[in-house]
């Protein structure tokens, strides 16, 4: 089994269908090694997953470097992962002088100043993508549009996009940038449907971008002890055996894989095992009665 390459738009970037996400990685007790982040590294390239996905915020502002000391511990590491990083979001912090509370800054001195931090951190030449991580309702688009034009133009990053845009907000900033976004990277799961119906998805089939859907599996709470969560896991133990005994996480993952926007799906665990499970979305092909059925227990009833 190996994961899928695609790519984001006709001009954007490949990247391998399911992306290994960050956010998590290093909430463990002890902290993971260098060796122990290198170590889930290797078992991404060896299922195909060769996107890595991050953030400036993530951690407090400390998963990024991390994320750097793993890709420093193998010299195959060098050039063999696209790298997708996000900023924008200021909280209080040691690394964050005169921030004294949570705020989103989309400047093009800030985005300049965050995509330079990411390149050290992270240790790479240039990102392969980089992500406005919020719309910044004080900041002017055209300002917005001038650092990310600025960061392509130097060289500093490849690809722009944009994460957790409304389809309005995404049509403004990619009307005024000279390389047109490739991505809108949003919230997508059984738990969460709200892009199915505010026309996120929907802006990104019509422009023929995919997006990449982040928390796909509700942040752990499919596996909580909801009645929705409950109904789902009914509803994954009906049709798993007619896709090979797939993983519930699996299952969920491939039904945020089918939507015909074809979204990218993020991993958000620290486990080999279930990274492994997710793995397989990309060679499950749901049905359309099996992906109504997902909906219907999600939500409860039937279609209206």
């Amino acid at each position: 089994m190996t994961v899928k390459r695609a790519k984001l738009s006709c001009d954007g970037p490949e990247l391998s269908e399911i992306a290994f996400g960050t956010w998590r990685i290093l909430d463990q007790d002890p902290l993971p090694s260098a060796a122990d982040i290198a170590t889930r590294l290797e078992k991404c390239l060896e299922l195909g997953i060769t996107t890595i996905d991050t953030a400036e915020i993530y951690g407090g502002y400390t998963v990024e470097a991390a994320v750097g000391t793993g890709l420093a511990e193998s010299a195959d590491f060098k050039g063999a992962f696209e790298v997708v990083t996000k900023c924008g979001i200021d909280v209080p912090s040691e690394t964050k002088a005169g921030v004294t509370l949570p705020h989103y800054n989309a400047t093009a001195e800030n985005l300049v100043n965050c995509a330079e931090k990411s390149l050290r951190h992270l240790g790479v030449d240039s990102i392969d993508l980089f992500l406005v991580h919020r719309p910044d309702w004080f900041t002017p688009a055209e300002e917005t549009a001038k650092g990310l034009d600025q960061l392509i133009s130097s060289g500093k990053i490849k690809h722009a996009g944009v994460s957790n845009y409304t389809r309005d907000q995404f049509e403004l900033l990619d009307s005024i940038v000279n390389q047109r976004l490739v991505t809108n990277q949003v919230e997508i799961n059984l738990l969460n449907m709200d892009a199915l119906y505010d026309g996120s998805l929907a802006q990104c089939e019509q422009r023929k971008i995919r997006p990449m859907g982040w928390s796909v599996l509700g942040g752990g709470e499919l596996f909580g002890d909801s009645i929705q969560a409950r109904r789902l896991r009914e509803a994954f133990e009906k049709i798993r055996e007619k896709y090979d005994g797939a993983g519930d996480d699996a299952l969920a993952t491939a039904w945020v894989m089918a939507h015909p926007s074809r979204p990218l799906a993020i991993t958000g665990s620290n486990k080999i095992e279930r990274i492994e499970s997710q793995a397989q979305a990309g060679s499950i092909q749901l049905e359309r009665q099996d992906w109504y059925e997902l909906w219907s227990a999600a939500k409860g009833q039937s279609v209206p």
